[in-house]
C-alpha cells in the first residue's frame, strides 16, 4: 500500500538541497526568490510520501488588508514530477496546506511545456497574411505531459488565467527557448539566420567587449535599464530591487546569477542579467543605450550569455516572455523577430491557473483586479 502524500513546511536548506537533485527548476521557486520579493511573505513547503521528500516549493502569500487571508502563488512552480500517477493526491494536498495557512485561492504556473514551435515554422507564419497569432500555426511539438496537467487542473476546478497576448499579470505563457542539449558552439552558431551571424561577426571587428561583471556593476546596469525604460515606456525597477536580487542569489549559488556588460572604447552600450538554475539558464533582463547602435552590442551580449550558458552545462536558453503574435503590426514583432533569429523556438508553457480556496473573497479579489 502506498504512503500518503503530505505537504508541510520545510527548510530553505532542505528547499535548495531538494532543487538540487533536479535536473531543472525555475529561479523562481528558489529560496533565494523568497527574499527578493520582499512585498509578499515567503514560505518552502514540502511533499512527503511518508518520510520521504518527492517535491517541493517556494509560496508567496499577499495578504488581503485586514482580514488576514492571503493569495498563495507558486510562480513557475511547484517543482514535482508532473507526470507522478499520484498527481492528483499531490495537488489535494496543497490544496489542504494552503487551507490551513488562510489562503483564500491557490495561484500557480505548472513549469510544463504544451506546444512547440519552430523558427522555420514561425518564419513561415510570418510570411503568411493569414496568420496572426503562433496558436494559428500547426505546433511542430505537442508535449503530452502538459497538455495532460492542463486537462487535469481544468477537471479539479482550476480557472487558467488569460495570458493577454502571451503576457499573463503573473509570469509568461509564451517563452522563446534556444535547445542546448548535445549541441556545441558551431551548432548554436549554425542555427541562426544569416543576420546574426553576420551581426556577431561584426561586433568583434568593431571592438565591442563582453565581460562578466559583478555587484558593484550593478548600478552601471541599472543606469541603461533606466534609459530603456523611458525609451520603451515601461515602469522601471529601482536599484535597490536589482542590489538585493543580485546579493540573495549570489549568497544562495555563487554562479546563480551574473551581470553582464558589452562595451566599445569605455562606453557600456547593453547590460543584461543571466540567471541559471541546473540545466536552465536565463536571459532574464535586458538592456540598451541609443547610443552606436549599429555595434549590435546587444548580439555580441546575447551570444556571450549564449556561450556561458553552454560551457555551464545548460540544456536551455531561455531568452523568457514573447507575445502569442507573428503580426508585422504589432508592436511587440521586433522583439519576436530578434529572438527568432536565434534558431530556438516558441514553447507554449501551462500557464498560470487559479483556484479558488474561499469562493467569496476570490470573486472580491477578482472584480478589484478588474477595477485596478
Amino acid at each position: 500500500m502506498s504512503a500518503p502524500i503530505t505537504v508541510r513546511d520545510i527548510t530553505a536548506a532542505e528547499h535548495l538541497a531538494w532543487l538540487r537533485t533536479q535536473p531543472s527548476a525555475s529561479f523562481l521557486q528558489t529560496p533565494a526568490w523568497g527574499r527578493v520579493k520582499q512585498e509578499w511573505r515567503a514560505e518552502s513547503i514540502g511533499w512527503f510520501e511518508g518520510e520521504q521528500l518527492v517535491g517541493a516549493a517556494l509560496v508567496l502569500h499577499r495578504p488581503l488588508p485586514r482580514i488576514g487571508r492571503t493569495l498563495a502563488y507558486l510562480p513557475e512552480g511547484p517543482c514535482l514530477d508532473w507526470t507522478s500517477p499520484r498527481l492528483v493526491e499531490h495537488l489535494r494536498a496543497l490544496r489542504d496546506h494552503l487551507k490551513a495557512k488562510k489562503a483564500f485561492a491557490l495561484r500557480m504556473g505548472p513549469p510544463v511545456a504544451t506546444h512547440r514551435w519552430y523558427a522555420t515554422t514561425i518564419k513561415a507564419a510570418i510570411a503568411d497574411p493569414r496568420t496572426h497569432r503562433y496558436d494559428e500555426a500547426t505546433p511542430d511539438v505537442v508535449e503530452p505531459v502538459g497538455t495532460a496537467v492542463v486537462d487535469l487542473l481544468r477537471r479539479l476546478g482550476f480557472r487558467h488565467l488569460a495570458p493577454d497576448e502571451g503576457f499573463s499579470a503573473g509570469q509568461p505563457e509564451y517563452v522563446f527557448q534556444v535547445p542546448l542539449a548535445g549541441r556545441t558552439e558551431q551548432d548554436v552558431l549554425k542555427g541562426m539566420n544569416q543576420l546574426w551571424r553576420r551581426n556577431i561577426k561584426k561586433t568583434a571587428k568593431n571592438g565591442v567587449t563582453v565581460r562578466v561583471g559583478d555587484g558593484a556593476d550593478v548600478p552601471a546596469f541599472h543606469k541603461v535599464y533606466l534609459e530603456t525604460a523611458e525609451r520603451d515606456g515601461f515602469t522601471p525597477r529601482g536599484l535597490e530591487y536589482f542590489e538585493r536580487m543580485y546579493a540573495e542569489m549570489s549568497a544562495e549559488d555563487p554562479d546563480r546569477i551574473r551581470v553582464y556588460l558589452a562595451e566599445h572604447e569605455g562606453d557600456v552600450l547593453a547590460a543584461t542579467i543571466w540567471i541559471r538554475v541546473g540545466g536552465h539558464a536565463w536571459y532574464s533582463y535586458g538592456a540598451s543605450t541609443a547610443a552606436k547602435r549599429e555595434l549590435q552590442a546587444s548580439t555580441a551580449i546575447q551570444w556571450q550569455m549564449m556561450r556561458d550558458a553552454l560551457a555551464a552545462g545548460a540544456s536551455v536558453y531561455d531568452l523568457r516572455g514573447i507575445t502569442n503574435t507573428v503580426d508585422e503590426q504589432s508592436p511587440q514583432f521586433g522583439l519576436i523577430r530578434f529572438k527568432v533569429g536565434t534558431g530556438g523556438e516558441a514553447v507554449r508553457l501551462a500557464g498560470e491557473w487559479d483556484l479558488p480556496l474561499n469562493r467569496l473573497l476570490y470573486k472580491a479579489f477578482d472584480l478589484y483586479m478588474k477595477r485596478r
